[in-house]
């Protein structure tokens, strides 16, 4: 029996993901200003940070419709699973529900699918994804494959260093005066989400640096037998961090394994130039 594993385009697909033949992403839309840009495969991180940087308005981001996510669903693939963004922070769950339902009106249940509110995002629908294909592989059956991957998603915590602040505050997600303070004395709050997949803020620290290390502290703490878990780690153009957070991680506790993904085109609009996202 055959299967397919979908995640919508906040979540990045690591080499080996795309070259299973197993994954596909279903694309969230960009715009900035009067600019419009679909988040698939043509996406130019540096030409759409450049724009970000440069308009006096926010980026926004639009969900995937149900029609997207049904031509998705299409295919000779009995076992369907769906890896969607935060429903606390995008309709792309919704979405992907209710173009389940409307398959199985046109088509019938000739085949199974369900969809994985990972209340995360990024590099956390990665490792979700990862966990699913993992439990197919082992040739578990679809229902505890589905049991397995959401207990594995209830177990996961997100974190997340912002080297600037200016995407939240012109998306009116943070006022003027907060932003304008952080940005003169260089303060870095470490983000977190909560168990319902929205998003707190659970420390912060003067520069960047310090607010990694509170972060990687964090991580360490919120992660029992960090042996057996893969962590995965989401930079925004700036591998270099990157692979110096990764140090820091390693130094600190023995994780099963560490993936290293440039973000996609909506988590490098939350993300922007440097930011640094984690899921474990």
């Amino acid at each position: 029996m055959s299967y397919k594993i979908i995640i919508d385009s906040c979540g990045e697909l690591t080499d080996e993901m795309k070259a299973s033949g197993r994954f596909s992403n279903v694309a969230l839309g960009l715009s900035v200003g009067d600019y419009h840009i679909t988040d698939d495969e043509s996406f130019d991180q540096l030409d759409f940070l450049k724009r970000v940087d440069e308009s006096p308005v926010g980026p926004m981001s639009t969900c995937p419709s149900p029609e997207a996510f049904m031509k998705a669903y299409e295919g000779d693939e009995e076992r369907v699973y769906v890896v969607t963004l935060s429903s606390q922070l995008s309709g792309s769950y919704n979405s992907a529900v209710l173009a389940r339902n409307l398959y199985f009106e046109e088509h019938g249940q000739d085949k199974k699918i369900h969809v994985v509110d990972s209340k995360s995002a990024s590099v956390g629908e990665t490792i979700i994804g990862k966990m699913i294909y993992d439990c197919e592989e082992k040739g578990m059956s679809f229902e505890e494959t589905i049991e397995q991957a959401e207990n594995y998603r209830d177990e996961i915590n997100t974190f997340f260093v912002l080297e600037s602040l200016e995407t939240l505050r012109k998306n009116g997600r943070l006022s003027n005066l907060k932003a304008f303070v952080a940005s003169k004395l260089n303060i870095k709050p470490v983000m977190g989400s909560t168990d319902e997949g929205s998003i707190q803020q659970l420390d912060q620290a003067r520069g960047m640096n310090k607010a990694l290390d509170k972060m990687v502290e964090l991580i360490v703490k919120a992660t029992p037998s960090p042996q057996l878990k893969v962590l995965g780690l989401s930079h925004c153009n700036n591998a270099e961090r990157a692979e110096f957070v990764k140090k820091k991680l390693k130094q600190a506790a023995d994780f099963k394994d560490i993936i290293i993904l440039n973000t996609r085109g909506v988590s490098t609009m939350y993300a922007n130039q440097g930011g640094i996202i984690i899921a474990v």
